[in-house]
């Protein structure tokens, strides 16, 4: 029991020291656990319980990104938004037929989202070290930070009305 608790405080430090773009990650990791939790109970004969858990977890991560966006941060935001909106569409999918496919999907998607923030939170950490020395130049990187995470973060969705 004490190594559980002084491993929720940890967490929970780490958690309310970590940077924006840490938490981002984090809860990428955190759906994608879920989402791959729920794919391995639907190869159980008595997992439904549990697969339906494990998607409404992911979809209240998905849901808490979808939430948190900063709308003035211009159509990056809009574009982020649809993809929450589609992957949780999936999602709903994939829990009433108890099917793999559109979680799978849903997977890949947040795998490749989850790598754009590294990149971003890996620039950003180093965009810091930059500020202190230079100012100016700091502008210029993060205009290019908001251009790859923009680049990486436009996922083409096949969308079927």
């Amino acid at each position: 029991m004490a190594i559980t608790d002084g491993y929720q405080k940890y967490k929970q430090v780490e958690i309310n020291t970590a940077p924006q773009n840490r938490l981002v990650v984090m809860l990428y990791d955190g759906a994608i656990k879920f989402l791959e939790e729920a794919c391995a109970y639907m190869d159980k004969k008595h997992g439904t319980e549990q697969v339906h858990n494990n998607i409404v977890k992911a979809q209240e991560i998905i849901y808490e990104l979808l939430s948190s966006l900063n709308y003035e941060a211009g159509e990056i935001a809009n574009r982020l938004a649809s993809i929450y909106t589609y992957m949780n569409q999936k999602l709903t999918e994939g829990n009433i037929s108890k099917t793999k496919p559109p979680v799978l999907e849903v997977i890949k998607y947040l795998k490749e989202l989850k790598e754009a923030w590294v990149v971003v939170e890996e620039k950003v950490s180093k965009g810091n070290v930059d500020s202190n020395a230079n100012k100016s130049s700091n502008k210029n990187e993060n205009n290019e930070i908001n251009k790859e995470s923009k680049e990486k973060s436009e996922i083409k969705l096949n969308i079927k009305g």
